[in-house]
This record gives C-alpha cells, sequence and structure tokens, in this order.
C-alpha cells in the first residue's frame, strides 16, 4: 500500500531536489613546487563543473603559500576551501622545496591517518578524491568511502612509462647499479629496446632514480609502490596531449585503468570567464613581476630566459661556468636564481659578470614563468626541463637548451632534443664555451631556427587539444567529470 506523504515530507523532498548537495572533490597534489601547479588548474576546472573543492596542502606549504601570495589571496570561497595535514618531517626555517628522499619516506609512512581524519569531518560529504599518482595511499581511503580516486600524473607520460618499467628493470639486473663506476664507464649508454613507445631509449635516459647503488633505495621503494598503487586508481590523468606523446599513451593504456589526457591544462583554464579563483595562486615563493615590464623593452625573440626549477641545485662551479657562457654569447638574459640555488652556499656571481652584463640581463629570484615564456620578447630557455617548464615552453612556441636534474627530466630532455626536435642538451659538466655555443645557435643559428619552426607545429597541436567542443583533452575532460567524477564507484 503506498503512504501519502505528508506535507513536511513533500516540502523536504522538494528542497533537496531544487538543492542537491554539490559533488564534493578533495585535491591533494604531492607536496612540491611542481606538482601544486597543475593540480590547481584542475581543481579550478573542476569548481567551474560545479564541484565543491577541498584543496589539501601540507602545513609547511600552506605556510609557503601564504608568505608567497598573501592571505587573501588563497582565503578560497566556502565553496573552494583550503585545508592542510602534517609532512611528518622535522621543522625547516628554509624558504625552499623540502628533501624528496625524506619527502618520499615520509608520504609511505606518515599520511595516511592524517588523511582519513581531514576527510571524515569535511563537509559536504566528500565524494571523489583527485590525488597525485605520488600520493597513492589515497586509494586506501577512497576504498573505505566508495567512491572515485582518480589519480593526476603531473609530469610527463613518458617518464610515468619509465618509472612503470622499474620492477622489469630489476629483474633483468639493470637496477640497482653494481657499483659507482657504472655511472661514468658507458653502462648508462645501454640500449632498453623493449618499452611500448620509447624504444631505443638509453638507460640514462629513463628516470634517473635507476642510477642508485642501492638495493633499499627508498626512491625505488617508492616507484615501487607508485606503479602498484597507480592500478588501483578509478583513473589516471595525464598531463600531456595525445599528439605529444601518443605512441606512449597507447602503451600506458594497455596497463592502467583508464586515462585521459588534459593538456595544456591553461588552455582549458583560459576558456573559463573570469572569477574569483584567479587570485588564487599556486607559487610557494614570492614572483617578481616587475620582470614583464623589462621584457617589454626587449626586441621580439631577443632575450634568453634561464631558469633551472623549484627543486634543482648546483655547485658554485657550475653556477659560474653558466653565468661565464652567458656572458660570453653576448645575448640579452632573464636569469632566475633561486636563494638555495647552489649546494651549500649563497648563489652569489663574480663582480665581473655582474658589470659585464649590467646593460643585458636581469637577475630575479622567482617569476611568474607562463607569463614570462608566453613574452614576445624571449626567444630561447635554459632550462631543468621540469615537465611543467616543457609543456609551458613548447605551449610558448619557444625552443630549448636542456641540462636535465633528476627524476624523469632526463627522460623529457630525451623526448625535447632526440624525439621532438625543440631541445639541444647541454652536457651534464657544465662547461662555458658550451653554455656560449649553444646559447648563440639557439637565438640564430640553423639548428635553432629548425627548433623554433618545429616548437611552433607542437605549439599549434596543443591548442588543437583543447579546441572548444572538439579537441582530444576537451573532449576527455568532459567525459573525466560525467563518467568517473560525477558517478559512483
Amino acid at each position: 500500500m503506498l503512504m501519502t506523504p505528508t506535507r513536511e515530507m513533500s516540502s523536504q523532498a522538494k528542497q533537496q531536489t531544487h538543492n542537491p548537495c554539490p559533488p564534493h572533490a578533495v585535491c591533494i597534489p604531492y607536496p612540491a613546487q611542481g606538482h601544486i601547479n597543475p593540480m590547481l588548474k584542475l581543481a579550478k576546472l573542476l569548481h567551474h563543473k560545479g564541484f565543491h573543492i577541498t584543496f589539501i596542502n601540507t602545513e609547511f606549504n600552506h605556510c609557503r603559500l601564504l608568505k608567497s601570495q598573501g592571505p587573501h589571496s588563497i582565503s578560497g570561497t566556502p565553496s573552494f576551501r583550503f585545508e592542510t595535514i602534517p609532512d611528518g618531517l622535522p621543522p625547516s626555517e628554509f624558504d625552499a622545496t623540502q628533501d624528496i628522499p625524506a619527502l618520499c619516506h615520509s608520504i609511505l609512512h606518515n599520511f595516511l591517518n592524517p588523511f582519513r581524519v581531514l576527510l571524515a569531518k569535511l563537509n559536504p560529504p566528500v565524494t571523489c578524491i583527485v590525488s597525485d599518482v605520488g600520493m597513492g595511499f589515497t586509494v586506501k581511503v577512497a576504498e573505505e568511502l566508495g567512491i572515485p580516486d582518480v589519480f593526476i600524473n603531473t609530469a610527463s607520460a613518458s617518464g610515468f612509462m619509465g618509472y612503470m618499467q622499474y620492477p622489469k628493470l630489476m629483474e633483468n639486473g639493470l637496477t640497482p647499479l653494481k657499483d659507482t663506476s657504472y655511472l661514468t664507464n658507458g653502462y648508462l649508454d645501454t640500449v632498453i629496446d623493449w618499452i611500448p613507445g620509447m624504444y631505443g631509449i638509453r638507460l640514462k635516459d629513463l628516470p634517473s632514480f635507476v642510477r642508485t647503488t642501492q638495493p633499499n633505495d627508498i626512491m625505488i621503494d617508492f616507484i615501487l609502490d607508485v606503479a602498484h598503487n597507480a592500478r588501483k586508481a578509478s583513473a589516471i590523468i595525464f598531463n600531456t596531449f595525445d599528439a605529444l606523446e601518443h605512441d606512449v599513451l597507447e602503451g600506458l593504456s594497455t596497463m592502467l585503468p583508464p586515462i585521459y589526457t588534459l593538456s595544456p591544462l591553461q588552455s582549458l583554464l583560459n576558456q573559463i570567464p573570469q572569477n574569483h579563483l584567479n587570485t588564487i595562486g599556486s607559487s610557494l615563493w614570492k614572483e617578481q613581476h616587475d620582470c614583464l615590464s623589462w621584457l617589454d623593452s626587449k626586441e621580439p625573440n631577443s632575450v634568453v630566459y634561464v631558469n633551472f626549477g623549484s627543486v634543482t641545485v648546483m655547485t658554485s662551479q657550475l653556477l659560474i661556468e653558466f653565468a661565464w657562457g652567458l656572458v660570453n654569447s653576448k645575448k640579452t638574459f632573464l636569469w632566475v636564481i633561486r636563494p638555495d640555488l647552489v649546494v651549500g652556499d649563497s648563489a652569489i656571481l663574480p663582480p665581473d659578470f655582474v658589470n659585464e652584463t649590467k646593460e643585458r640581463g636581469l637577475l630575479a629570484s622567482w617569476c611568474p614563468q607562463e607569463q614570462v615564456l608566453s613574452h614576445p620578447s624571449v626567444g630561447g630557455f635554459l632550462t631543468h626541463c621540469g615537465w611543467n617548464s616543457t609543456l609551458e615552453s613548447i605551449c610558448s612556441g619557444v625552443p630549448m637548451l636542456c641540462w636535465p636534474f633528476f627524476a624523469e627530466q632526463q627522460t623529457n630532455c630525451w623526448l625535447c632534443c632526440k624525439e621532438w626536435g625543440i631541445g639541444m642538451e647541454i652536457n651534464s659538466d657544465v662547461k662555458r664555451e658550451e653554455v656560449e655555443s649553444l646559447i648563440t645557435e639557439l637565438m640564430g643559428g640553423e639548428k635553432g631556427k629548425e627548433m623554433k619552426r618545429k616548437v611552433m607545429d607542437w605549439k599549434k597541436l596543443g591548442e588543437e587539444a583543447t579546441a572548444s567542443s572538439v579537441g582530444p583533452s576537451y573532449l576527455d575532460f568532459e567525459k573525466l567529470v560525467n563518467c568517473v567524477l560525477k558517478s559512483s564507484k
């Protein structure tokens, strides 16, 4: 027998129909600058699709954001909030990226319970999790809550493919290395011919953690954990576009849950009307915007932009070699030098360098990189090949000089120089003569001109990937939202 609903029940039902609880996505990046940037862009895209967003940083990085952005800039709104969890590491007084191995060890052992406790307190109820692939502990919480957990790989698909091969590399005895002599005896030139989409790549071009001699290296353990958890995700987002890494993406699609390509993220974000979230930034260092007006005074394609990212460190001697290479090239340059760029010392340039370049060089401690790279005066980029930097350079049509430091930067360098033809590599043991020669070629030589033509072609393909209603990245985002994040697990 059907019961006639009371007036109160009818009113309540009507209210729920007209005011349904919004989907609530918790976004948690790996706690480093290069991972926070794309995660925040993705969070803003999801917010535009009607998601309530809770963005989780570590307490350490949240304090850095407050310092660099100002408290009002990241205060968010009732529907876009920031929360924190502890990182389990000793307090640090330095405004710098934390030790990566220590951070990875802590993620494996200290993050799960604080994350679980925080999610239990959130309101409205969490309906999905979007986590960095390096934060795989979130899968367990998603399983407990019965909600989707979508991973985002903020690095290149090729870099991730390299990580997925670590178990096989270990089985075949290719890593760990037998001793340190294998770093210099030519062993790293060994060709690996069985990785899908990366045939002929050398061992030295794979993510750098294979170069360890330690059988219980924390970074190897971390990568194995990443590969294991990736297979449990509801789906995986790759911060790339299909044309750029098609063959590798095809290979990954046979190993993993459903994959989606959502890049360039900034191009997708640019299609959203201006709103209050535009003021929310992700830079952990205070950006110096006056460099943009300095660039305004320079000729088109005349400036070399130099930035080694948020993690790279070098010796003072290498810094000096880069400096004199810039001096001797006679080119105009903008060089970002973080305070912690030099190992165990201040990044101090010789007085002669300053005198030689005061009319054509500008030094900054940090800058709004996407705006810099898209400025018409910038003609080349000397980079560490972090994936954000690589993508931003491609999307701005700027060819690169590549000096990879660690992780999958080696793989990105291989892509730029060998696969796409948009970069030239600088030897790890930097010499000023090589820096001078390559900058000269980059900024006006025949190879530099050919690299410029090729990078402009890739830029166009990136624009096509995100074209409204038709681009594959645009369509993948729509499918991800409607078929995964807004559906029950």
